[in-house]
């Protein structure tokens, strides 16, 4: 099975719920399609949705809820099929 990496598009703060409280966009093993949404990134109180970019299944996460990240670091793992 092939995986694909999903990368942040920014820096920034990644968040798995859309606000506090919420419940997460998904969660490992969730079927994906390569629009869903996996997260958020927020940088200056702007929020960008990170999308799957593949359809397959989330293997995992690579960051924690509330991580910093950079342009390109690996969000998290999508089994392709």
């Amino acid at each position: 099975m092939a995986q694909h990496n999903v990368a942040s598009p920014l820096p920034g703060v990644f968040y798995r719920s859309p606000a506090p409280g919420e419940p997460a966009f998904l969660n490992e093993g969730d079927a994906v399609t390569a629009d869903t949404t996996i997260g958020l990134v927020e940088i200056m109180k702007q929020f960008s949705e990170v999308k799957a970019g593949a359809a397959g299944t989330l293997a995992s996460f690579a960051v924690d809820d509330g991580a910093t990240l950079a342009p390109g670091d690996v969000v998290a793992t999508v089994d392709t099929e």
